[in-house]
Formats: C-alpha cells, sequence, structure tokens
C-alpha cells in the first residue's frame, strides 16, 4: 500500500530548511534524544558511499536521491550545528495543489525544478534573480479518472534530469520528458492503463540513457512490473513483470538468488493458487539505485494482492521482494522476499542505500534496506545475502530473521486471516518506516532513519477481482504503538545493527531525510 499524506494548505517549497534539523554530531544525543548519551556516539570507520558522486557541482541535485547510492547525502557545510538555529524562511512558492507532496525539488545550473501531486504541473523557477521568478510552466494533460483509482492520495515522488530533459511520471499512466530550456514536451509515452487501476507515483531514474519506471496499484489488483524507455525518443526497450512465468519476469540462466528457497523455474506462478497472480500486485511505486559497477539496479515491490492472505495461500512470488536486475535487459540477478506470503501488507518498496561497510575484517558491497516489516537489513548487494536483519522500531509479528535462509520467524499469534481480527499488530500497515526515505552519512558512517510507532487490529475479508475497483480484503485501524508516542527519528548503525541515538515525536515522523557535510541532518 502507498502512503498517505496530505497539507492543509497549499505546499510551498522553502529554501531554507530550518522546520527540523539536528546535529548529527553529539549534539544529537542530547535533550531529548534516547537510546544512546554523548559517550554512546559511534561512527562507523571506512564507511562510504558505494558509487561515485554525482556529475556538477556540489549545489546541484538532479536525481531523486542526489546519487545512483541513494545516499541523499550533500557536501554542502555552510549550514552547521553552530548556525543551524539561525535558520528562517528567506522565500517560499505556492504550488497551487492541496494534496501530498513527496517529491524533491531538483537543482541544476542555475534553475529549480518543482513537479506537483497530480496534475503533475512541472515549474522551472531561476535561482539568479530576486524573488527566483519562473523560467517556465508545464501542464501535461492527465486523465481526471487517475484520482478515482489511486490508492494512497495523487502523490507524486519528483523527477530527473539527464541530457536537457526533465522527465517524471503522471498519475494517469503516462511518462513525459521536457525540455528544461524552454518546457517544451520533448515527448510523452503511455505506460500503464488507469482503466485497470494503473496509476505511477514513483520517481524515475536515467541509467546509461535509459529511463527506469514502474507501476503503482497493488490495492487495484494490478500486475506489478517495472520498464525502461529511451531517453531520447521515449520508446520502450524492455518490460519485466515482477510476478509471472519466468519469461514475463526476465528469470533466465543469470538470476542466481542466495537461498535456495528462491531457487527455481517458474516460482512467480508456482508460489501463487491458480492463476491469481495476474492479479497480485508486487507494483514498484518506490525508489530505485544503481551500482554502476555491477552494472546492478535495486528496486523493491509491493504488497501483494489481495491483503486477505487466505485467498494466495504460498510465498506470492515475486511481491514484496528486493530484486536486482541488469539495466540493459530488465533481466532478473537476484531476488528475496523480506516477507513472504505478505499477510499485513508489509510492501518492501522502500528505498535500498548502496553503501560499502566493513563487515568481518573485510569491506563489502552492500545494500542497507529498512522495511516496512521493522527489520533493518543489511545485504550483499552483489548476491542478494542478507549480512544482518534487526529491529529498528518496537514490532511483535516476528521474533526475528534467520540468516541461514532470509527468513522470519513469525508469531503465529499475530498472523492475519479472513474473518478473523487479530489485535495489537506492530508494526501497522504504515510500517517501520514508509515511503519517506532514510539518509546516509559518510562523516559518520551512520544512516538517518525517519520511523513511526504504530500498531494495527488487522481484520481479512473475502474479495472479488472487479477491474478498475479496490481489491483490498482487509481492515486495519491503526494505533500509537508502545510508549505511545507515534514516530522517531534516529541514528542507525547498519554494521552493528542497533540505533545509535533516537528522537520520540508524537506524530509519525513523515518525511525524507537530507544529510549534509556540515553535520546537520533535516
Amino acid at each position: 500500500m502507498e502512503a498517505v499524506i496530505r497539507y492543509g494548505a497549499a505546499m510551498r517549497i522553502r529554501v531554507a530548511w530550518g522546520i527540523f534539523a539536528v546535529s548529527v554530531m553529539l549534539n544529537a544525543c542530547q535533550g531529548s534524544a534516547s537510546s544512546a548519551s554523548a559517550r554512546d556516539t559511534v561512527f562507523v570507520a571506512g564507511a562510504k558511499i558505494g558509487t561515485l558522486p554525482p556529475s556538477g557541482g556540489d549545489g546541484e541535485w538532479s536525481l531523486p536521491a542526489r546519487d545512483y547510492a541513494g545516499s541523499r547525502y550533500s557536501n554542502l557545510a555552510q549550514i552547521t550545528t553552530e548556525n543551524a538555529k539561525n535558520l528562517h524562511v528567506s522565500w517560499t512558492f505556492s504550488t497551487g495543489v492541496l494534496r501530498g507532496h513527496e517529491g524533491q525539488p531538483l537543482v541544476a545550473g542555475n534553475t529549480m525544478y518543482i513537479v506537483t501531486p497530480y496534475p503533475n504541473v512541472s515549474y522551472a523557477l531561476d535561482l539568479t534573480q530576486p524573488g527566483f521568478p519562473l523560467k517556465w510552466k508545464y501542464r501535461p494533460e492527465n486523465a481526471q479518472a487517475a484520482i478515482g483509482v489511486a490508492c494512497c492520495d495523487v502523490v507524486n515522488r519528483g523527477a530527473s534530469l539527464s541530457d536537457g530533459k526533465l522527465v517524471y511520471n503522471l498519475l494517469d499512466g503516462h511518462t513525459v520528458a521536457v525540455d528544461v530550456a524552454t518546457g517544451t514536451e520533448l515527448w510523452r509515452v503511455k505506460m500503464g492503463d488507469v482503466n485497470r487501476g494503473e496509476t505511477i507515483t514513483m520517481a524515475p531514474i536515467v541509467v546509461k540513457g535509459k529511463v527506469i519506471v514502474g507501476s503503482s496499484g497493488g490495492e487495484m489488483g494490478v500486475r506489478g512490473w517495472i520498464a525502461a524507455l529511451d531517453l531520447a525518443t521515449g520508446k520502450q526497450l524492455w518490460r519485466a513483470y515482477n510476478v509471472g512465468p519466468d519469461s514475463d519476469i526476465k528469470v533466465g540462466p543469470r538470476f542466481k538468488p542466495f537461498y535456495a528457497a528462491d531457487r527455481g523455474a517458474n516460482l512467480g506462478t508456482s508460489s501463487w493458487p491458480g492463476e491469481s497472480w495476474k492479479v497480485g500486485g508486487a507494483t514498484v511505486w518506490g525508489w530505485i539505485s544503481y551500482d554502476p559497477d555491477l552494472n546492478l539496479i535495486y528496486h523493491g515491490t509491493s504488497n501483494p494482492g489481495p491483503w486477505n492472505g487466505n485467498q494466495r495461500p504460498g510465498d506470492n512470488k515475486w511481491s514484496a521482494a528486493i530484486i536486482a536486475r541488469d539495466p540493459d535487459t530488465g533481466e532478473m540477478i537476484w531476488a528475496f522476499q523480506p516477507t513472504p506470503h505478505d499477510i499485513w501488507d508489509y510492501d518492501a518498496v522502500n528505498e535500498n542505500i548502496l553503501v560499502d561497510l566493513p563487515f568481518g575484517g573485510a569491506t563489502r558491497k552492500t545494500l542497507v534496506h529498512f522495511d516496512r516489516n521493522g527489520f533493518a537489513y543489511t545485504m550483499d548487494r552483489a548476491t542478494g545475502e542478507v549480512l544482518l536483519a534487526k529491529p529498528y522500531v518496537p514490532m511483535n509479528w516476528s521474533s526475528g530473521v534467520d540468516l541461514a535462509t532470509g527468513r522470519p520467524a513469525v508469531n503465529v499469534d499475530k498472523a492475519t486471516a479472513q474473518g478473523k481480527n487479530v489485535k495489537n499488530i506492530c508494526p501497522s500497515l504504515e510500517g517501520g518506516k514508509n515511503q519517506q526515505p532514510a539518509a546516509f552519512s559518510p562523516k559518520t558512517g551512520l544512516f538517518y532513519v525517519p520511523t513511526n510507532n504504530l500498531c494495527m487490529d488487522f481484520e481479512g475479508r473475502e474479495v472479488t477481482y472487479i477491474a478498475g475497483t479496490p481489491y483490498i480484503g482487509g481492515n486495519a485501524p491503526e494505533t500509537a504503538g508502545p510508549g505511545g508516542y507515534k514516530g522517531e527519528f534516529m541514528a542507525w548503525d547498519a554494521v552493528h545493527g542497533k540505533k545509535i541515538w533516537g528522537i520520540k515525536e508524537p506524530f509519525p515522523v513523515w518525511s525524507g531525510v537530507l544529510a549534509t557535510g556540515g553535520n546537520v541532518v533535516y
């Protein structure tokens, strides 16, 4: 399930990001911080971002996470722990849209680019002039029917800049490329069928001249996919489904999952009853990262459909999964399910941050993933091996992950079922964290994570698939988790699997994180 966030007034982009800033050094362990003291603050020596820095200056931001690793780290250091208290609003820009804003502004040269939620208008702002005036505005054609089938608000998670083009997705299932100089539409391609409940909310990335996009609509019984378009023309180069026969999901001789249970022919059909995989969800509405050295893209997939697990016994591969693919062909290289047979709506679409970390006396190419299911995974990104999996939020649905198999040990008292109202499952379907992305600082070697502390009661119910209508099969009211607080902003050590410090909040921490060279995180 996708996340829902709304604002009570038109969203305003603020140049001075002073809403919430904490020191990533000792200051963060004082005051309201928990689970650590100043002397407990650790630094992970030798930890570094797993890809080269992006092209362009330190002040530029051309990808959703700034770099292919998904670090969301900026070298800019003008704002420090000493002067952060002086931040104040110096300028605002109203998009005029009253719905959830989940994307990030991009900056290239002297221009800032912004994409709104539906109707997905893009703006270019001139940063060289007083008041940052508008350079151009592009309003695409965008079917209103998409509003009625969007699962969880009409959000957009942003754009990418490459080769003079601003590339982003429309809620109604199209991908567009816009000339960054003029705002002229260069191409527009239909990727999804809104009449079947397919929408697109994710932020594309551009890899080797290919625009990588994925679908939304797991609560509508769609069949999730990821695809590559030619940046120059918009022509589709490949499309891979995430459930279905091997030929459709692009499983071939190069597919070598680490765990034995994930090996075999046509697991994308045999782990589902009958042809239920055809409406099985597994969409790609989250974030994508890329390792140029391994030539692999990494993406997660959403919950299986419907929520009611009684209607789909089996592991339901490859829903709720982390998948590595070859960006040139779409071939699946490895895959791993944090939550096989997901019966809690624990999508695995959260960001996969590529960091080189010290493990066992050697530096490992790792992938760090804070899953909706409440476990933080440190994995070998070349093979899919789970090196470490530890809870990062209060949880009770599982007692731990078996590193020999990668599978969680399920608490049977918290297993959901049709017609059974299971009480107090933690975390809730919003997850230990949702799509709001974490950040990594190479200065400390730590991850900075926005989290939720929510629990739920869950009752499964039978549901019938009708194209273009909700295919959910469950009800899950939520409450505050243990301790009564609803969120926590924390620093996490992914080598030892432990929280270094945390700041508890009365509400879920529903915002992405930016880490900076000034030892301040936002």
